[in-house]
């Protein structure tokens, strides 16, 4: 029996060594991640939740050609299919092309995706120095408080509180969490440059910190919920 295979091919290696680091990326936080895939109009975006951020992270690659097809794969797989970094010349196995795995069963986020329309700007977001200059604040703030911690409370659990009290604090009153600007730099989609592109957008119950290397989006709150796609530009 013959098993069809759906090739993978993108624009130039660059997209497919970026999204390669992507992918590294969650699964550095999660061995076992699984990522949603929606390719339409030359792009293919990437969907994970890397665990320790509760945010959605969200990545987006061009294709060489239109191809359409949803689906959710293992992060490991697919990583494990894209085209080695050495390779040389277009082709199949080449630096330019992968093939799509075999899709697995979703977890429960890959079907509650932020909405594909209605997203607008929002301000107050401080630049990204700034925001980098926050985020070093709050890790030094958590090492200060686990540091002062007595030994019969230095556990997972207080720490764990500490961070949470820590991460979910809002930038600037702006609504989003800490934890979503730290999560955009763990995984490599900030840059802390004045004018390096950052924005932050909101539709319906959702918050989006958008960078040209990518996008993390989560539900404010107090939010109730939301089915949808999320539309993604690629970077050129």
């Amino acid at each position: 029996m013959t098993v069809s295979v759906q090739p993978l091919r993108f624009a130039d290696a660059r997209e497919a060594a970026d999204l390669a680091a992507f992918l590294g990326r969650l699964l550095h936080y999660d061995r076992a991640a699984a990522v949603r895939l929606q390719a339409g109009g030359g792009a293919l975006a990437v969907f994970g939740r890397p665990p320790s951020f509760e945010v959605l992270a969200i990545r987006a690659v061009r294709l060489a050609e239109a191809q359409e097809f949803d689906t959710t794969v293992s992060a490991g797989d697919l990583l494990e299919a894209l085209p080695a970094e050495d390779a040389e010349g277009p082709g199949p196995g080449k630096p330019d092309a992968g093939a799509l795995p075999a899709p697995v069963t979703g977890p429960p986020w890959a079907g509650v995706l932020p909405p594909r329309r209605g997203w607008r700007e929002q301000g107050g977001l401080p630049d990204p120095v700034a925001l980098r200059t926050a985020l070093t604040a709050a890790v030094q703030e958590f090492r200060t408080r686990d540091e002062a911690l007595p030994e019969d409370r230095r556990t997972r659990a207080e720490r764990d509180r500490i961070g949470h009290e820590i991460w979910s604090r809002t930038v600037a009153g702006t609504g989003l969490p800490l934890r979503a600007v730290h999560a955009a730099q763990s995984l490599g989609f900030l840059r802390a440059a004045p004018d390096f592109p950052v924005a932050l957008l909101a539709a319906g119950s959702w918050l989006r910190l958008r960078t040209p290397y990518g996008s993390v989006a989560l539900r404010r709150a107090d939010a109730a919920g939301g089915l949808g796609n999320l539309a993604v530009s690629v970077r050129g």
